[in-house]
């Protein structure tokens, strides 16, 4: 596949990974961004494994392990500051070969820009729709300023995807989770432990960041809409008696910017991930709640994409990422929901119940290895097949979370 040109449309992570992915194999990339300069939403993001597997496979893992910090404890705690369930995350870089890093959304985003060719992202660029092409016929990308024929597009332009709109209109579509999410990022060298606090309703996550920063994410249940501009006072009447230092990150958030969504998934997988020439990865592909790192899997899609394109035809390597990706996403996106459940839950009684869950989990850890193993246990498959010399050509696919052998 030298040579030969994708456009990706969006530059979020999904697709500035997949670019830098496909131009490290020998393609000629573009990347369409709407925006006018790449100033990414939100603020940390917690890597998992797979995550950094991902990345390591695009030679990008490094500078991203150098500007990250290792999570060395993990846990719940109540409103009043009770741990209800803490954690050495260490078994977790023994089982899976790398630790929990936490990195700044837009230190990953100016990671992965780096790595591609000068000029390869274009701000400003608005795409209007995608004509899918077909075998012996380019895909046309369309935007308001002309139009991009290329072999293969890549359509990462996020949860609100248009392009996932034009050529899935049958799909149900988004629909709203149940409750409403608050992000900040500010200076607070003395916070040094991760953590979530979990209420009746309501969640607060705490993320330390490299560089004296810190992560600050709030979840509530509460009807979508009225994104008022309440800001810190708005978190501080659901937040604001929790215990320290919730408060205290609060109040230090006033005047600066919080990212505030309500929080929306696909109602349904989509049928395939692909059509013609075009393929979907990250939000675009399988918008889900963010409660299992949608940003380690969109990492995932790219590298997949990347190793079905370089190592099949492109149509067979389309198909393939299809039938691989769609079900892993739609189990982990059917997971994400089940412990957004939890999070919604709001009668004290039940509440009660979900926490003494917790507290059991965090006496045996053994009984959460297998949800960590679907997570977490993915692995890029290899470039190429391999002969065992017995049994003929074997190629290896991610199936659940691990590459398993598949005789063909």
């Amino acid at each position: 596949m030298s040579g030969h040109h994708a456009v990706v449309v969006g530059a979020g992570i999904g697709g500035l990974a997949a670019a830098v992915g496909l131009s490290r194999s020998g393609w000629n990339v573009t990347v369409l961004e709407q925006a006018r300069e790449l100033r990414p939403v939100g603020g940390g993001i917690g890597l998992t494994p797979n995550g950094l597997h991902a990345l390591d496979a695009i030679e990008a893992g490094e500078a991203v392990r150098a500007a990250g910090i290792e999570q060395e404890h993990g846990g719940i705690r109540n409103p009043k500051g009770r741990w209800i369930s803490r954690t050495d995350l260490d078994f977790i870089k023994t089982r899976y070969g790398h630790p929990v890093t936490a990195v700044h959304r837009a230190k990953l985003i100016d990671i992965l820009v780096g790595l591609l060719p000068a000029g390869t992202v274009r701000t400003g660029a608005r795409v209007l729709a995608a004509l899918p092409g077909g075998p012996d016929e380019q895909a046309e990308v369309r935007t308001e300023d002309g139009s991009f024929h290329a072999d293969l597009v890549i359509a990462a332009d996020g949860i609100h995807s248009r392009l996932r709109e034009t050529l899935f209109p049958r799909n149900s579509g988004l629909v709203y989770a149940g409750y409403t999410s608050w992000r900040f990022v500010l200076p607070a060298t003395d916070v040094t432990l991760a953590g979530e606090t979990w209420g009746r309703g309501k969640r607060f996550a705490i993320l330390p960041l490299a560089g004296g920063l810190v992560h600050c994410s709030a979840l509530a249940v509460r009807a979508p809409g009225g994104h008022d501009g309440g800001g810190a006072t708005e978190l501080a009447w659901h937040f604001g008696a929790w215990h320290s230092p919730v408060p205290e990150l609060i109040h230090a958030a006033a005047g600066r910017t919080i990212v505030h969504d309500d929080i929306e998934e696909l109602a349904a997988p989509l049928p395939a991930l692909h059509l013609g020439r075009v393929v979907l990865v990250g939000d675009a592909a399988h918008a889900m709640t963010p409660n299992l790192g949608s940003a380690c899997l969109a990492l995932e899609d790219a590298v997949s994409l990347t190793h079905a394109v370089t190592s099949r035809s492109l149509f067979d390597a389309l198909a393939w990422y299809s039938r691989v990706r769609r079900p892993r996403s739609a189990a982990l996106a059917k997971l994400s929901r089940r412990l957004g459940s939890l999070g919604k839950i709001s009668f004290p009684p039940a509440a009660a119940v979900r926490d003494a869950g917790f507290r059991v989990a965090g006496l045996a850890p053994a009984l959460t290895v297998r949800t960590l193993d679907r997570m977490m246990g993915w692995r890029p498959p290899p470039l190429a097949p391999v002969t065992d010399g017995s049994a003929g050509l074997r190629y290896f696919q991610v199936t659940g979370s691990f590459c398993t052998p598949r005789v063909r």
